[in-house]
């Protein structure tokens, strides 16, 4: 019988002629699978679903032949993730062999697989241990791995990490697929003691680098004397002391859902608390958690956080949206705000630092029109005069103490959060 005539029978509403033709597909496989992947790079619609169903119940034949096509390079780059997540549990230690591949793609359609059947195996922790063994770039899947089956493999994970005799790159990517399940608080008292010890030798070295606003960005500043209040102010609990490169990397991290106080689910994110940076500490992190709203939820924080500590800045730039903020209050109240999203806008009096048009020497006023606030600079100047320029921020900023790392609910912890971040 013909393939063309097997994929119809496949497709058919009958269910014996259906089972026929799966039976008689696996039964050759050898040919059959070869003859299937011939052009499929030009398939689409429902001539690809044809070829994707049928490779479904060849089973692992079927993944072997996808996987060495794809090697080939006869499967695009697309495609390859489309055919390797057909196959159903027959293919699992196919998937956890997949997944141990040093290449990153190949290594994340291993854990995607491993993921979409809900497989804990000896041979998926292995992949995992060596996957983060290896470092350097790890496919997300196999954090989202750690996680969904952290609460199974923590006590394996965790006797890796003592067994005397695994190499220590075992030893490594143990700790690292522990903290990537569960965070800080999955390592044991030991090993959060060499974690906080490694941290606390870092700190002091580690010259601060922080993210640049092109494009986007948001961010508020806090005098050093006083930032102490930014805690209250944010309701931020469980800070931790961390280093500047893993602080910024957890601030733009994903946020995590839990069940609230009255059952229902919340949002949780992280804020960063960078050391203080010429005088001036910076506040980064998840806007819906720390903000809330576009434009009260700004001045009502910016205020309250001013009232915590003396005066706070916020900054917000979207280049996409067109969007150029700054607001400085002091004592719980603005005393200015430039807002530009079509034509500016200004409240409160031209602060000491900014030159308008007005104050150019070439303006005549008798001749000249220009509104009172016209030339007030965007926050991209303005922060550098307020505070601290974050794109400038490098060896020659002068840095003391170090930075905290906080959650934005009590009682969470820093061990739910996705992702391993770098010390």
């Amino acid at each position: 019988m013909k393939i063309e005539s097997l994929l119809e029978d496949l497709d058919s509403d009958d269910a014996t002629r259906a089972e026929a033709a799966a039976a008689e597909l696996a039964v050759r496989a050898d040919t059959v699978v070869p003859e299937l992947l011939r052009g499929v790079a030009e398939l689409r619609g429902s001539a690809l679903q044809s070829v994707v169903r049928a490779l479904r119940h060849i089973g692992p034949p079927a993944f072997d032949a996808v996987l060495d096509a794809c090697r080939r390079g006869e499967v695009p780059g697309w495609q390859a993730g489309r055919l390797l997540d057909v196959f159903d549990e027959r293919s699992a230690d196919q998937y956890a062999a997949l997944a141990a591949d040093p290449d990153y793609g190949r290594s994340g359609h291993g854990f995607s697989g491993l993921i979409r059947l809900r497989v804990d195996t000896e041979a998926g922790v292995r992949a995992l241990v060596g996957t983060f063994g290896r470092g350097g770039v790890i496919p997300y899947k196999a954090s989202d791995y750690a996680r969904l089956f952290h609460d199974s493999m923590r006590p394996r994970l965790r006797d890796l990490r003592r067994d005397p005799s695994a190499s220590p790159r075992t030893r490594r990517g143990a700790m690292a697929a522990l903290v990537a399940g569960g965070g800080a608080d999955a390592l044991d008292d030991r090993d959060r003691a060499v974690i906080e010890r490694l941290i606390r030798v870092k700190i002091p070295h580690e010259i601060p680098n922080l993210p640049d606003s092109t494009l986007s960005g948001w961010w508020m500043a806090v005098p050093g004397a006083s930032y102490e209040g930014v805690f209250e102010a944010l309701g931020l609990h469980d800070r931790r002391p961390v280093t500047v490169s893993a602080g910024v990397q957890a601030s733009e991290g994903r946020e995590i859902t839990v069940p609230g106080p009255d059952g229902k689910d919340r949002c949780v994110g992280r804020a960063f608390v960078t050391p203080e940076l010429d005088g001036w500490r910076l506040v980064l992190g998840s806007f819906e958690q720390l903000v809330g709203d576009f434009w009260d939820g700004m001045i009502e924080t910016v205020e309250r956080v001013s009232l915590h500590c003396g005066q706070a800045q916020f900054f917000f730039l979207d280049d996409a949206g067109g969007s150029d903020i700054w607001i400085v209050a002091e004592n719980g109240r603005v005393i200015r705000q430039y807002v530009a999203e079509n034509d500016p806008e200004w409240e409160g009096d031209p602060l000491p630092w900014e030159t308008l048009a007005a104050d150019d020497p070439d303006f005549a006023p008798e001749y000249d029109e220009a509104p009172a606030n016209a030339g007030t600079t965007g926050a991209r100047s303005a922060c550098a005069h307020l505070s601290v320029d974050p794109g400038e921020v490098g060896p020659q900023t002068e840095a003391s103490g170090h930075g905290w790392l906080a959650v934005t609910a009590p009682g969470i912890g820093h061990g739910a959060f996705p992702g391993t971040l770098r010390i």
